[in-house]
């Protein structure tokens, strides 16, 4: 970097070198000084003796102001050389600025070109989506996608702080399974030493003999589905939060679920307001996000689908469409109970005064985001358990692991899993899963 005739700020005699500062965060608790970063070129306006430069770092773009008269020649010629994507090094004077990005504008004294980008493929004019998603890896620098990874980033912590301070332990749960929780048919299978094993669609059947280890346990990771499905709502690939609680049963579930999506709400409006803007998110609905929720059964939902003239039969599962006209008569999400065993899956509670029905709870949210929980309390009983695996045509000898916690200890539990993806969607305000996550995985789709 070309420096000036004399470097960093004087203190009497003394010379004290610029603060290297690596966030935005960081940027401003040094207000008054000077500083320097390093980062990526965002974008830049020029007069030809007055430069903004907007220089991507850890935490966002920090404004830096360049002068044609007051930094070095070579300095100024390194400013109007940077190009977009540009990797640079900028020094200067941090300055309180309202109306920068955080807060904070850099008085530039020094500029240099650290790698001069080409011809980046991707700029302001409009792209198509395919073309986006070939190039995702570079996407993934632009203001809407970081804003939108940012909300994530905040959704992911707020999960685990909120288990974490409810005394829940973190269990990591196999990614490779011998055994389906829900059926094959969705499954992603793999060879294991000559036997069959695939990728896990819910970390569930292993929480539940933690549960009665710790009492109260979650898993949060990768979870797989292989549906040949190709909307805005499915993914092939996805995270997945699954709590599990011993001796809770149904209601506990339903006031443990509003419980957890006001949390991370509310969390999401106090810290991303930036990245909401961003974004462009009418958060209005967002602040009406509070408990308790508007609850329905399912026989209640599919009266009110037929008063709305939805072509749907008791004894039918919900799709998109469905959820998305049945949320859209409520302001806030609702909980959705009671729901047929013929379409749930065998480990779920039958319902005590109807043994047709059984303890489950869809979670849906407004605007058309769907299902973003499911839920249910589940079966203790040893033989109702073996009753409804075989029911379900699964191999007993698979479960027989699963099977030994009603055996050994039995106690009623439940709980439920989110989807990340589907969440952090409707806290953004996107209509595509797809960004909602840094790599996704769709179907046909797995460059890069």
């Amino acid at each position: 970097m070309s420096q000036p005739v004399e470097t960093g700020e004087r203190r009497g005699d003394e010379v004290r070198e610029p603060v290297a500062v690596d966030s935005v965060h960081a940027l401003s608790r040094q207000i008054g000084r000077e500083v320097e970063l390093a980062g990526w070129l965002d974008n830049k306006r020029s007069s030809g003796k007055i430069a903004f430069l907007q220089i991507r770092i850890a935490g966002g773009v920090v404004q830096a102001v360049a002068s044609r008269a007051e930094l070095p020649a070579a300095d100024w010629e390194q400013v109007e050389r940077a190009t977009q994507e540009s990797t640079v090094r900028a020094r200067g004077m941090a300055k309180e600025d309202r109306r920068a990005p955080g807060g904070v504008e850099i008085q530039l004294r020094g500029f240099a070109v650290l790698h001069l980008t080409q011809d980046f493929p991707i700029t302001p004019k409009e792209h198509g989506t395919a073309f986006l998603m070939e190039h995702r890896h570079l996407w993934l620098r632009s203001a809407r996608q970081r804003a939108a990874l940012r909300v994530r980033s905040e959704v992911e912590q707020g999960i685990r702080d909120f288990f974490y301070e409810r005394d829940f332990t973190l269990i990591d749960s196999p990614i490779l399974t011998p055994a389906a929780c829900e059926g094959t048919s969705t499954l992603f299978e793999t060879d294991y030493f000559g036997d069959k094993a695939y990728l896990s669609q819910s970390g569930q059947l292993y929480l539940e003999p933690a549960a009665a280890a710790l009492g109260k346990v979650y898993c949060f990771g990768p979870t797989f589905r292989a549906e040949k499905s190709k909307t805005r709502r499915h993914l092939m690939e996805f995270w997945m939060v699954e709590p599990e609680v011993a001796f809770l049963e149904f209601d506990g579930l339903c006031r443990l679920a509003e419980e957890f999506v006001c949390a991370l709400t509310a969390r999401v409006l106090d810290r991303c307001r930036e990245e909401l803007k961003a974004l462009e998110r009418d958060t209005s609905r967002l602040e009406q996000v509070a408990g308790p929720f508007p609850r329905v059964t399912y026989a209640e939902a599919i009266e009110l689908l037929r008063q709305a003239g939805a072509a749907i039969q008791w004894g039918d599962d919900f799709g998109g469409d469905e959820e998305t006209l049945l949320a859209s008569r409520f302001e806030r999400p609702l909980l959705v109970t009671h729901f047929p065993a013929s379409f749930k899956a065998f480990y779920m509670q039958p319902a005590p005064d109807n043994p047709e029905l059984v303890l489950g709870l869809d979670l849906l949210a407004p605007e058309g985001y769907g299902e973003i929980i499911g839920g249910s309390q589940r079966i203790h009983d040893h033989d109702l358990l073996l009753a409804r695996i075989e029911q379900h045509h699964l191999p007993v000898a698979a479960f027989q692991w699963y099977l030994d916690v009603r055996r050994y200890g039995a106690f009623p539990h439940s709980g439920f899993g989110m989807g990340i993806e589907r969440f952090v969607a409707w806290m953004c305000g996107l209509t595509h899963l797809r960004e909602t996550i840094p790599y996704p995985r769709m179907l046909y789709k797995i460059y890069p």
